[in-house]
């Protein structure tokens, strides 16, 4: 059988056969780190500086690479650059561009720098930026929910424990507690950005280089806050890439989170919510479906992101020092988890604030299940009985409004006295759903007194 072959390769000196058009098309990734062409010319541009400041180049000889490179990414971004195989990736191809519009010059850029510090630098400055964009996906997503908190803040809706009905509390308080699991997204998240930002530059293919290079001035060139101080790590590192995705493991679980809950809350058995028409579909055979598609998708895309972690984990696993071409694969699960991130975000961004709540159903399940039996155990601790003595007393009230289908609130003062005679006319105070949230009035707690206080410190923080 015959095989395809070229000759056309930057790199192709060693060789005395063209690489097979196969192994050629299969050793490739061109066809996805294209999406690094910004990060690929901003590092480009960066070491040409640093090479005319340590005399490496000419001025004119960095004028002209500097020029060439932002031609370049103008091509790109009017979809006039041609993409080839056959230079395998985009460090080659926009650097054999560089040298069909400039001539010798534009091989000189390459002085200094391997393709393996120069794909560890592309990719920290790329996960770098989405990082950024990341965060403010996420404070968007923070703000929907203050704000519905907010316009929650006295809607009293059932809290559970175990799927069953616990204490009665207010809807903005439970908005404010997925608030805060996506606080503490955000701040892995800036800690994760910490270590990305990490200049590996410099590095060359694995020792360094002969040349006398500035990484110090291509770190602040770049943004960079340090230098990888060790070569051999600075190449093959991909820590930062397996800790983002880890990040995006939890962030995830937390958007599952949500999404069960209100895909149950706007189930027939609860409904709690309404979610906007734009956010389901219908069935193909039941006209009366209402299918809450969005975080139903969602949360099955936890499954791509916890696997992405898995596979970043198994391609470094037993990897010997330094780069290795297993470290291709390193793109597509990264790019494919900020990617699912991001739509979800959005997805979630502009969902929430459209969310309506429907506050009579809400209510009205929280008066099922004896949601107000821990405040009677309170009332009676406070009446001076032990908290055991209470809980007993309680216990037994219950039982009597199971069997009689009668909450705590609807029995007569008689009938409450039987259970324990210290019971006054006073109790239905704190049996009321209203009286129930009012009273855990604390830092943390669930009265709306207390969400309003923390929606104004949550303004304030995502205002800063």
């Amino acid at each position: 059988m015959s095989h395809n072959i070229n000759q056309e390769k930057l790199s192709s000196g060693r060789f005395t056969e063209a690489t097979d058009a196969f192994v050629e098309e299969f050793t490739a990734s061109i066809q996805f780190d294209q999406r690094m062409y910004k990060q690929d010319i901003q590092g480009s541009i960066a070491h040409a500086r640093m090479l005319y400041k340590v005399g490496v180049l000419t001025a004119k000889e960095e004028d002209a690479i500097i020029k060439g490179l932002e031609h370049i990414w103008s091509e790109i971004e009017n979809d006039q650059m041609h993409w080839s195989i056959k230079q395998e990736d985009i460090h080659m191809n926009i650097e054999s561009r560089l040298t069909q519009m400039i001539g010798v010059t534009g091989k000189k850029l390459h002085t200094g720098r391997s393709r393996n510090d120069q794909v560890a630098t592309d990719i920290r400055l790329y996960v770098r930026d989405q990082i950024d964009l990341i965060q403010q996906d996420l404070r968007r997503l923070q703000a929907g929910l203050v704000e519905l908190a907010e316009r929650e803040a006295d809607t009293i809706m059932p809290g559970f424990t175990h799927l069953q009905t616990a204490q009665p509390v207010t809807f903005g308080h439970h908005m404010l507690a997925w608030y805060e699991m996506l606080v503490r997204d955000e701040e892995r998240l800036l800690d994760c950005r910490k270590r990305v930002n990490s200049l590996p530059l410099g590095s060359a293919a694995l020792a360094g280089t002969t040349y006398p290079i500035d990484r110090e001035y291509t770190a602040q060139l770049l943004g960079f806050d340090r230098v990888c101080q060790n070569s051999l790590d600075g190449v093959s590192d991909r820590d930062f890439a397996i800790e983002f995705a880890s990040w995006a493991a939890i962030f995830i679980m937390h958007l599952t989170r949500f999404s069960e809950e209100l895909i149950l809350w706007s189930s027939a058995q609860f409904q709690f919510i309404d979610l906007p028409d734009r956010f389901c579909t219908g069935s193909s055979i039941m006209p009366q479906k209402k299918n809450p598609d969005v975080p139903e998708l969602v949360r099955g895309k936890s499954g791509r992101v916890y696997g992405h972690l898995v596979s970043l984990l198994t391609l470094m696993k037993s990897q010997p020092l330094a780069y290795n071409k297993d470290n291709q694969e390193d793109k597509e699960p990264l790019f494919d988890t900020i990617d699912t991130v991001r739509g979800c975000l959005r997805a979630f961004g502009d969902m929430m604030p459209a969310l309506e709540v429907k506050r009579d159903n809400t209510y009205r399940a929280a008066r099922n299940g004896f949601a107000t039996a821990t405040d009677l155990a309170d009332y009676l601790v406070r009446k001076g009985l032990a908290f055991r003595d209470a809980h007993e007393a309680v216990g037994l009230a219950v039982a009597h409004g199971v069997k009689t289908k009668q909450d705590l609130a609807d029995m007569s003062l008689a009938t409450l006295q039987g259970f324990c005679e210290v019971i006054e006319q006073d109790v239905y105070e704190v049996l009321t759903l209203e009286g129930s949230v009012n009273a855990r009035n604390h830092l943390g707690g669930t009265a709306p007194a207390q969400v309003r206080l923390q929606v104004a410190q949550a303004k304030t923080r995502l205002a800063s």
